[in-house]
């Protein structure tokens, strides 16, 4: 039994503006060569197939034209939802799509064995048992008690994610033991596990309750396929837990991550290997780090053949060492135009530029780039608040300091900037509490 992992594909987001129609078109039809190439039984789908709960129409056409395509190829399709997923829109064409050979799981069921899932090979036979979790809300498995304090919380959702787990385990052993041969047993999640590496693009699932589920309170399963963090990457050094990643970079700082998909083949009814199939980049993407005259010359050593035709300006800046810079390989859509590359440029000055946005949109002249992301560096962001240093902390409530500590951050675009509210949310929900507990009034 071979089954191809993969998550996070977040269809129809908008990347600071931009759309990711065509990489996902090209990594799609990617898909489909290799479920072909490699004879997979099954593609199993780990949650966030969608960006947002209200997907674009053009994100659910190419949804439903990939789902059309997996038909064809005789391979089995699971999806699981996410906590990006509504769990409507994932259910308006669940029971049209069971006619595909594709069974959708958006959220947990008071019917347990609906969510248990013999997935089958080329062959027809039994191949794997799935315990198919999607993301677990806390509604979907807890009831909330008045007076409770967060850790207490965090405590009984984490109890109650390991109980769904262990429950829909005994009723994979039960259906493995109606089969006359060893069939493996797979579970899928959708949640943060303790030890894994985060990315920006990475959105706070349990905001006020679990921050992380531990590894070792997952049931002893042959494989368990993960969604959500979109570094491909092994939790807690156990081979037989994974996160497949992302198929594109959902932000820059994901750059630096070679995305994948995970092959998974199984024989005898236990895991044989795990082997990573490496998705090529289809969006040219860089980020440039530095002062002005160090990303210029980090454009020159890119693009050196429009050097020579780009007009720059006189930056007067330090001759500062070049500090970080991604070179993605840069595709092309013929054999003599180049593919427009996004950037994101993060700027070190000594000085407070007020023209930072026309230097930068003037050293960029003349090539194949488009700016998306431009910030300063976070020693420059501290010049506007070098009075916290003059000042003591008797002078300053909890929540000035925790409004200058956030000021240090960026929070540029919506994304963040909801972030950023959930993260005041939290904080004024856990000084309530602290306050609530010693008899004291915070005042706002």
């Amino acid at each position: 039994m071979r089954i191809l992992h993969t998550s996070d594909w977040h269809l129809g987001q908008n990347f600071f503006s931009k759309s990711r129609k065509a990489e996902h078109q090209a990594f799609i039809d990617w898909l489909l060569q290799k479920v072909g190439e490699h004879k997979v039984d099954a593609v199993l789908i780990a949650g966030d197939v969608f960006d947002t709960g209200t997907p674009p129409s053009y994100a659910r056409e190419l949804y439903h034209s990939f789902i059309v395509e997996m038909s064809r190829s005789n391979c089995q399709l699971l999806i699981l939802g996410g906590n990006h997923d509504s769990v409507s829109t994932l259910n308006e064409t669940k029971e049209l799509l069971a006619y595909l050979d594709t069974q959708v799981i958006a959220g947990v069921s008071e019917d347990l064995p609906s969510q248990i899932i013999t997935l089958k090979n080329r062959e027809g036979e039994a191949g794997a048992i799935v315990c198919a979790i999607p993301f677990i809300r806390p509604r979907d498995v807890l009831r909330s008690q008045a007076g409770e304090s967060i850790q207490a919380k965090q405590q009984a959702l984490g109890d109650a994610i390991q109980a769904h787990y262990h429950q829909l385990h005994q009723l994979a052993i039960a259906e493995q033991k109606r089969h006359d041969k060893p069939i493996p047993i797979i579970a899928t999640g959708h949640l943060t596990a303790l030890g894994v590496k985060l990315s920006e693009s990475v959105r706070d699932i349990y905001v006020g309750s679990l921050e992380a589920f531990p590894a070792q309170t997952f049931p002893p399963v042959d494989y368990i396929a993960l969604g959500h963090i979109h570094r491909p990457q092994i939790v807690a050094k156990s081979a037989h837990i994974r996160y497949s990643g992302s198929p594109i970079p959902l932000s820059f700082d994901e750059l630096k991550t070679q995305k994948s998909v995970f092959l998974v083949d199984f024989a005898d009814g236990a895991l044989k290997q795990v082997t990573p199939l490496l998705i090529p980049r289809f969006q040219a993407m860089q980020v440039l780090k530095g002062n002005l005259n160090a990303i210029e010359e980090q454009l020159n050593v890119s693009y050196p053949q429009n050097s020579v035709d780009n007009p720059k300006v006189s930056t007067n800046d330090s001759n500062k060492p070049a500090a970080n810079v991604d070179n993605p390989d840069i595709s092309t859509t013929d054999n003599s135009k180049p593919a427009v590359t996004w950037l994101s440029i993060e700027v070190e000055t000594d000085d407070y530029l007020t023209d930072l946005q026309q230097r930068i949109q003037s050293l960029c002249q003349g090539l194949p780039v488009e700016i998306l992301q431009l910030r300063r560096a976070r020693a420059d962001r501290r010049a506007g608040i070098e009075q916290i240093e003059q000042e003591t902390l008797n002078e300053l409530s909890v929540e000035d300091i925790f409004e200058r500590r956030l000021a240090l951050e960026t929070f540029e675009g919506q994304e963040a900037e909801q972030r950023r509210d959930r993260i005041r949310q939290l904080y004024s929900g856990i000084v309530s509490e602290v306050a609530e507990q010693n008899g004291q009034e915070i005042s706002t």
